[in-house]
């Protein structure tokens, strides 16, 4: 497994430990991002298709496939950064016949062959025939896509041990895989019956996720989730009487993380690799003990 890199969040100028996820080539070898340590990381405020993948060239095999460009979510302000990857080198001789180049999100690669030659499915989209649960951004355990924990930000010593297995992400393209996603780490959690509410649409629903006992906010989208979000959804779980926790994407404004803290509400944020990383110590708690 790679090694953690430090990264030095632009916003409040913090280091937090990064390590680059591994993907599964098609030929089976591990490929990951080549980072680029001397270019500084770059804020992410708006998301697009395009710049949310990267080329990466399998060094076994020379087939070059798009996967899911490294994003880190700060420890300590909760900011989401990108981090710059070297281009797809050209294939060096001897590392065997390129089967095919993935150019883009619709692209696929097929088996051994003429170049370009289509196959059912590329290594870099998930194949319809595989199970749901088997599609994922990384092999082997997911904290090879999750980065070390941030010295300001210190987890709380868990209230219980809550034996479980490790969780498996699944690699979000959409508003509705980050929904799905968040709907299983709620239930990796120990939360039973996590569903979205009949005729809530996504991702414009006030509250996407219910289970008994939990209210979830899932925000998709490529702002920060502010502090009124964060307000709503505890009042949401006030009124049910449940736990209340948030997911985002983008990260959380400055105001809305300290309001959370003073609430108790458990701030998660997702990258792309679809695995979710506590962002406060009331997530941290939460991973800890469980539902």
């Amino acid at each position: 497994m790679a090694e953690a890199v430090p990264v030095r969040c632009p916003a409040c100028l913090r280091e937090n430990g990064y390590v680059a996820p591994v993907f599964p080539c098609a030929c089976g070898s591990p490929v990951n991002p080549p980072l680029d340590l001397s270019a500084p990381p770059v804020l992410l405020t708006h998301r697009t298709w395009s710049d949310s993948w990267v080329a990466v060239r399998c060094s076994t095999c020379g087939r070059e496939s798009e996967w899911p460009h490294p994003e880190l979510g700060c420890g300590s302000c909760g900011t989401v950064v990108r981090l710059p990857v070297h281009p797809a080198d050209p294939p060096e001789s001897g590392t065997g016949p390129v089967t095919g180049t993935v150019t883009g999100p619709g692209a696929t690669a097929g088996p051994a062959g003429p170049a370009g030659s289509a196959g059912p499915a590329g290594p870099g989209r998930p194949d319809p025939a595989v199970p749901a649960d088997q599609h994922g951004g990384a092999t082997g355990s997911p904290a090879a896509a999750r980065p070390d924990t941030d010295p300001a930000h210190t987890p709380q010593p868990p209230t219980a041990a809550v034996p479980r297995p490790a969780f498996r992400p699944v690699t979000i393209r959409t508003a509705r895989d980050a929904v799905a996603t968040a709907a299983l780490y709620l239930r990796w959690l120990g939360f039973q019956d996590v569903r979205q509410p009949d005729g809530r649409p996504i991702p414009s629903a006030a509250v996407d996720l219910r289970a008994p006992g939990l209210v979830a906010q899932v925000d998709p989208t490529t702002a920060p989730a502010g502090l009124r979000a964060v307000e709503c959804v505890w009042l949401n779980g006030l009124t049910a009487s449940a736990t209340s926790v948030y997911f985002s994407l983008a990260g959380y404004t400055e105001d809305a993380r300290d309001r959370a803290d003073e609430l108790g509400i458990p701030l998660f944020v997702m990258d792309l690799t679809g695995m979710p990383q506590p962002v406060n110590d009331p997530a941290d708690e939460l991973v800890g003990s469980g539902a």
